[in-house]
């Protein structure tokens, strides 16, 4: 396995991304929210991931009505909201992880009312500041991308956008010329959560986006199992599990730990 070295923002991502093409694999990017079961314990499973060689993060920042989520992550945000999780508790996480030495590539995953009440240049300046590399926000439209987009690029971060398998040319287009990092490829229609087999016309919807853009893809939403992972070399940039590694939460770190390893492992018996 490749030695992962710490750029930051943009740079950090590119680096990802180069080292993963040259391993012919797919980037591993697992989601896990702070707070959850509790604010230690996310971090550790954070930690713990790092340590089976995942190749970036997605740090979710918990929201009372995250329309995109479905019931296993909207039940482990709730539950890391009334442990008291803000928006300065996912900072301080970001930040403290990098104390504990992670040095792959975070992105903050936060819906856009908090970081409007935070405030959207101080969150993307205290993002940067906390050792962030980048920032998606699910309901926040590419139509709208100038609440954010300014001061991204002021401190090199990445800002993500989504595609999903409705997207019409127009909106890939437009995708295309606002994202920065990577574009997320949305592999249904629908909400979040782990699905048995992935969508028969995924590979049509990679190829639909990819004849628009050469930006890297990375996909989301219902990949949980290895085998699902391994497909995902021959399909994307990258792939992001969420809801099958929060369920694992629920048991303890080392079950996050063991399916982190098991979907890593996946990528290189393609």
């Amino acid at each position: 396995m490749a030695e992962i070295t710490h750029s930051t923002g943009l740079a950090a991502l590119d680096s990802m991304f180069a080292r993963t093409r040259t391993e012919h694999r797919a980037a591993f990017l697992p989601y896990f929210p702070i707070g959850y079961p509790d604010y230690v314990t996310s971090l550790d499973a954070i930690t713990t991931m790092a340590e089976v060689g995942v190749d970036g993060f997605e740090i979710g920042i918990p929201f009372s009505d995250p329309l995109a989520d479905g019931p296993t992550i909207q039940a482990a945000t709730q539950i890391a909201l009334d442990n008291g999780t803000t928006v300065r508790t996912c900072l301080n996480a970001v930040r403290e992880l990098r104390t504990r030495g992670i040095q792959q590539p975070m992105l903050l995953m936060g819906y856009l009312n908090p970081i409007l009440a935070y405030g959207p240049d101080a969150f993307v300046r205290d993002a940067h500041a906390a050792g962030a590399d980048g920032i998606i926000v699910p309901d926040l439209p590419p139509e709208e991308s100038h609440l954010l987009c300014d001061a991204c690029a002021d401190h090199g971060l990445a800002l993500v956008f989504f595609l999903a398998p409705t997207s019409n040319p127009r909106r890939i287009a437009l995708v295309a010329e606002q994202a920065t990092g990577f574009i997320y490829v949305v592999s249904i229609t629908g909400i979040t959560g782990a699905r048995h087999t992935l969508p028969p016309d995924l590979i049509d919807v990679i190829n639909h986006i990819r004849a628009h853009t050469d930006k890297p893809l990375v996909v989301g939403f219902g990949i949980s199992q290895p085998e699902q992972a391994r497909k995902m070399n021959d399909l994307a940039d990258g792939f992001i599990v969420g809801s099958a590694l929060v369920k694992a939460g629920k048991t303890g770190v080392s079950a996050v730990r063991d399916l982190a390893a098991q979907l890593r492992r996946a990528l290189d018996t393609a």
